[in-house]
């Protein structure tokens, strides 16, 4: 995707070969900083602190963690050292599980001698993976689009909302809720996206409305409980949203508020998607609600607000009294029965055991 003009992604190895270079998320939309990372506690940071978020860019910056953990200590100690330490920053997103399983069992028959690189060559591989599936969600996802505005009248914008980040900041290019949007936006298909704020950490209103902005894609921030009220007043024509997890029977875990504009979908009859690369997908669970670990941040992110001020200056502010005590769930637990489909690289899925075997077959005998 475009930043100025300039095609960009997320995470890539630095021109010198001896760091990880990432956008520094936490710094948007105020200022677009670049962040070296140089070794192992520097990707774990980035990781946890949010410096990179996003299911599929987390599973990416922890595979490039584990070449700069093996960098530093390539024994059989330093790869299990390397593999607790990133599976302890975010233990919701299962891109994160997947990524650090693969390396290391990718690494594990190999002499420390050869880690490096193989593990240089993973991380790569995985991050050419992760623009090829948004690639494909974009394809699949596109013909939606497509179908609404072939239904409208002349000009008339598609009316996209979207809950969090799930554009091309989360992932390492093209984004998985984006994907569609951008395909239809640069067929020269008219669309205008609803952009919840997503409080606490305002991913929306930071995030995808600042890349929506420099890609050129029409669009409108709201605040969160907004939502319900385009949609009784005909407003959104479908909702789109990411995943960090998704269970083998279509339970999607997703930011904080997704649960709540899927009901609210429901009751207006608006479709609501949910944009799913293959490697979100947790096969070992069925249940969401029950099975899927909530991770519960700090109550400050709450308590708090950064912004711009008149003068220029980014400070944080207290919005809270400060001896109120305040709960920080990241993620909620939408149900599969409230998913119209899930858009994955492979086509459109029923939110079903059987909806996503249909697709993925090869995980029949798992």
């Amino acid at each position: 995707m475009k930043v100025n003009g300039t095609p960009t992604r997320t995470i890539w190895q630095a021109a010198d070969g001896q760091a990880v270079e990432i956008i520094d998320q936490t710094k948007l939309p105020h200022a677009l900083e670049i962040v070296r990372l140089t070794g192992l506690a520097e990707a774990a940071h980035a990781i946890s602190a949010m410096l990179v978020r996003g299911a599929p860019l987390i599973g990416a910056t922890a595979a490039y963690g584990m070449w700069l953990a093996m960098r530093e200590d390539a024994s059989d100690s330093g790869l299990s050292i390397a593999h607790d330490t990133l599976y302890a920053t975010r233990p919701t997103a299962v891109n994160l599980r997947w990524a650090l399983d693969a390396a290391r069992a990718r690494l594990s028959t190999l002499t420390p001698n050869d880690r490096v690189d193989a593990a240089l060559a993973l991380a790569q591989e995985i991050c050419e993976e992760d623009v090829a599936i948004n690639q494909g969600i974009g394809t699949s996802g596109l013909p939606i689009i497509e179908a609404i505005a072939a239904r409208k009248a002349d000009g008339q914008p598609v009316n996209i909302l979207t809950h969090c980040n799930a554009g091309w900041l989360a992932t390492v290019d093209w984004g998985t809720a984006t994907a569609p949007i951008y395909m239809a936006h640069d067929a020269g298909i008219p669309v205008h996206v609803w952009v919840d704020e997503t409080r606490p950490r305002n991913q929306g209103a930071s995030l995808t409305a600042w890349e929506l902005g420099n890609h050129g894609v029409p669009h409108t921030v709201i605040v969160d409980n907004a939502g319900g009220h385009y949609m009784q007043h005909g407003m959104v024509d479908m909702v789109i949203t990411g995943t960090d997890r998704t269970t083998a029977a279509g339970d999607v875990c997703n930011k904080i508020g997704t649960y709540l504009k899927a009901l609210a979908a429901k009751d207006n009859s608006v479709p609501f998607y949910v944009g799913l690369p293959s490697p979100t997908i947790d096969w070992t669970i069925e249940d969401g609600v029950r099975d899927v670990p909530i991770e519960e941040r700090s109550a400050d992110e709450v308590k708090h607000m950064t912004g711009r001020l008149d003068t220029g200056d980014i400070a944080t502010v207290l919005i809270t009294p400060e001896d109120s005590p305040a709960a920080n769930p990241a993620f909620d637990v939408t149900p599969a029965r409230l998913v119209t489909g899930l858009i994955t690289e492979r086509g459109i899925a029923e939110p079903s055991v059987e909806g996503l075997l249909s697709l993925f077959p090869e995980r029949r005998a798992a």
